[in-house]
């Protein structure tokens, strides 16, 4: 079993910049993949980032450039660092993990980009 716990979301002016956390317990150690989603009001959950545990990232395209992925796999963490916000970055943001073939959530973290 894995519990994650995001933290970090707030309200920030276009253009701001803002760091999530998520935290990791339980057995983290079978954690391979740890990701960033995001949903906005109306919209389908989407991947946002991603980092293995070896440390290889992927990033959609609509965040390429702006947002920075990273993890302390010995603390079980995994970050979002955000830059240069858009309002459209406006959304719920989840922290997910992939650990022993089963998927795990957060509760999420508000993020809110005004213009």
């Amino acid at each position: 079993q894995v519990q994650l716990v995001e933290s970090g979301g707030g309200l920030v002016q276009a253009g701001g910049s803002l760091r999530l956390s998520c935290a990791a317990s339980g057995n983290i150690v079978s954690i391979s993949v740890l990701a960033w989603y995001r949903q906005a009001p109306e919209k389908e959950r989407e991947l946002v980032a991603s980092i293995t545990k070896y440390g290889r990232t992927n990033y959609e395209d609509f965040v390429k450039g702006r947002f920075i992925i990273s993890r302390d796999n010995d603390k079980g963490t995994v970050y979002l660092q955000m830059n240069s916000l858009k309002p459209e970055d406006t959304a719920v943001y989840y922290c997910a993990a992939a650990a022993s073939l089963r998927d795990y959530w957060g509760q999420g973290t508000q993020v809110t980009v005004s213009s």
